[in-house]
């Protein structure tokens, strides 16, 4: 079995604890503790391939990135998808600039011969932020009550990226 490897957008450190505070708030009412348990990091998944090799497509990201500014971003809902992870979400704003980073980011993977799944095509591509999965579903309305009480960050700027297990944080 191959390994998928992804590019994840991660936030500023401010923003990034008030993710993180809204997990422990959901580990503390024992909605769910999975994103704790495996150590996650908050992220907004930009693309995902099990054609993605970090050795060989780090110095590709790092130059899209380098030509980047860093990215203004709101988060404007809460979300479920009902599956058999059951992932509650916070979703970004689809601004124009967020959604022409993907593309690019997604068209520059693209001349490297990786082919981009259906999901992370323009449009397909679903923008959301993990804060829980495999919540159980009588949890569902505690858990988005839970989250909406959180006083997350309305805005922030983006500047770190993340392929596979390296950094390209600036």
């Amino acid at each position: 079995m191959s390994q998928t490897f992804s590019i994840e957008l991660y936030f500023d450190p401010a923003l990034e604890n008030q993710v993180v505070k809204a997990w422990n708030i959901l580990a503390r009412r024992q909605i769910s503790t999975q994103l704790i348990e495996i150590e996650s990091r908050p992220h907004i998944t930009l693309l995902s391939s099990p054609f993605l090799d970090p050795a060989r497509h780090e110095s590709v990201v790092k130059s899209f990135v380098s030509k980047q500014e860093p990215l203004a971003l709101s988060f404007s809902s809460i979300g479920t998808f009902p599956n058999e992870k059951n992932v509650l979400f916070l979703a970004p704003a689809p601004t124009m600039a967020l959604l022409q980073f993907q593309v690019q980011l997604c068209e520059a993977i693209k001349k490297e011969g990786i082919e981009i799944g259906k999901e992370f095509k323009a449009d397909d591509w679903i923008l959301y932020c993990s804060v829980a999965q495999e919540v159980p579903k009588n949890k569902n309305g505690g858990g988005i009550l839970c989250v909406e009480r959180v006083e997350v960050a309305c805005f922030w700027l983006c500047n770190g990226y993340w392929i596979g297990g390296v950094s390209t944080c600036s």
